[in-house]
């Protein structure tokens, strides 16, 4: 692998963007594309094919998506110490494409089996790719939020036609004259892992531009020289997170086990970063905490803004009609958010950099309050859908998709800010724990999420639709105000946490 660039080449761009932001942009959206099309499939698999009740699909939904999350965290870990974030992301990708075969084969039957693969393979690619996108950047470099918001446009356009062909396709209400009825779902499932094959190969191509970014870390000799990682412990890692995927089933299928699961690793990570606090100087350590303050309240914020693959998911195969262009609820919803990102993203990040010339741009705790308050807003649109029902309990998807427009704009108010925020408060040894606990957050706030859909789905066994909205909506609407206190809270401690970030805003 030639390393022509240097770091400072790379770093040393002329105009707005770094060009080896487009090829890991396409990467990324590649394996978006596949993960978000699983997503949109998941819950209504389970409850249409496999025949799990609502409130079981809804936490075992959330359980694997928390795990998802939480192997990006043991996946970050592994690619700072041992893999370098290269190796780290081809591997990932490798197993994501097993995963999808499997389920491509038989969803039926395997279907534990080809999720717990994915969920390992996602842990190894997920968090390294925004590492990469940092390292374009020189500290302090005023186009890196810039950068994110591109590179989280990307993310995007692979979540909205994932998001949308993926479960059309296995529902038949896309080519459904082309593909037989009983092989939809493995169509489906097989579109997930033809596209990741695209994002694997798309990288291999993108290697030669990033100079040393993401290669295996190397121990530094005594004289100065370095020598390479010993190859045992790469093999290591590669036979560990195999050994993790009958784990994974077991824990998914039995959701008890999750309970266990989440209730040790969070406080076992918190207890290891206080470890690693007591290392860094007092400056620093204000800057970690500042950072937890961001992690605790995106946990709150991902609980209730993840209702999209559980809960919503349920709400929009019932509970919805076709009135928006006659297209179909679950992809609406599945991909609707991600749609709006695309044009809002933009506009969005155009405003920020017009309101900072002016000196007038929020800052980032600011900016994450704003979010929670789109959130809330954006759940009492979904309560208010129960207003335009007929009485068999269905309601407008044209509503429905405005409340996905005033939701997206609280994600865009916080999650491409969060991924930078993490950057710039971690110290240089902690960037990869760091990020890791960003997405442990999310991966506690898609277990909440999980909990509170099954919560939402108690009221009816064998109720009418009618029933089963108002249940609904009056759950969205108890979310709306947890959101906005959420929000009120964190811009009244604004002065406080922007005390401890000092430099960084």
């Amino acid at each position: 692998m030639e390393q022509s660039l240097t770091l400072a080449e790379i770093q040393d761009f002329k105009g707005k963007y770094p060009k080896q932001i487009w090829s890991l942009f396409f990467s990324e959206m590649w394996e978006r594309f596949s993960f978000y099309g699983m997503r949109g499939m998941l819950i209504f698999f389970m409850i249409s094919q496999l025949k799990f009740g609502d409130e079981q699909a809804n936490l075992q939904y959330g359980a694997t998506q928390a795990f998802v999350y939480a192997f990006t965290f043991v996946g970050g870990i592994f690619a700072d110490k041992i893999l370098g974030f290269r190796k780290s992301l081809f591997w990932g990708g490798l197993l994501m494409i097993i995963g999808s075969l499997i389920l491509a084969t038989n969803p039926h039957q395997f279907f534990f089996l080809g999720i717990a693969f994915t969920v390992v393979g996602t842990g190894f690619f997920k968090p390294n790719i925004s590492t990469m996108v940092g390292k374009l950047y020189k500290n302090g470099d005023s186009r890196t939020d810039a950068g994110f918001s591109l590179f989280y446009a990307g993310i995007n356009l692979g979540a909205l036609l994932g998001g949308y062909l993926c479960i059309a396709i296995g529902k038949g209400e896309m080519l459904a004259d082309i593909i037989p009825e009983n092989s939809r779902w493995n169509v489906a499932f097989g579109l997930a892992a033809f596209v990741m094959i695209i994002s694997l190969v798309n990288f291999i191509f993108t290697q030669r531009s990033l100079g040393p970014i993401g290669i295996q870390p190397q121990k530094m000799n005594t004289d100065g020289s370095f020598q390479p990682l010993e190859k045992w412990k790469e093999y290591s890692v590669y036979l560990l997170s195999l050994i993790f995927v009958p784990l994974i089933i077991v824990m998914i299928s039995v959701p008890q086990y999750t309970d266990y699961f989440m209730w040790t690793v969070g406080p076992l990570t918190l207890i290891y970063l206080f470890f690693e606090m007591t290392k860094v100087t007092s400056a620093e350590r204000k800057k970690l905490w500042a950072a937890l303050v961001f992690i605790m309240f995106s946990i709150v914020f991902w609980g209730i803004y993840e209702q999209s693959g559980g809960s919503l998911s349920i709400f929009a195969a019932q509970n919805l009609n076709k009135d928006l262009f006659g297209l179909d609820p679950n992809g609406v919803n599945n991909s609707g958010g991600a749609f709006f990102i695309i044009f809002l993203a933009p506009l969005v990040g155009l405003l920020w950099i017009w309101l900072s010339k002016r000196r007038l741009e929020p800052n980032t705790l600011i900016k994450f309050g704003l979010g929670f308050i789109f959130l809330g807003l954006g759940y009492y649109v979904l309560f208010a859908t129960r207003f335009f029902a007929d009485l068999q309990g269905v309601t407008s998807l044209n509503i429905f998709t405005i409340a996905l427009l005033v939701i997206t704009f609280g994600e865009l108010c916080l999650s491409p800010i969060g991924l930078s925020i993490m950057t710039k408060l971690s110290t240089e040894k902690l960037q990869g724990m760091m990020m890791g606990m960003w997405f442990l957050a999310s991966a506690y706030g898609q277990y909440v999420a999980g909990i509170i859909g099954a919560n939402m789905a108690t009221a009816k066994e064998g109720s009418s639709k009618l029933d089963v909205l108002l249940a609904y909506t009056n759950g969205y609407k108890q979310l709306g105000i947890y959101a906005l206190i959420a929000g009120i809270v964190l811009i009244l401690i604004s002065p406080m946490v922007k005390k401890l970030m000092q430099e960084v805003h």
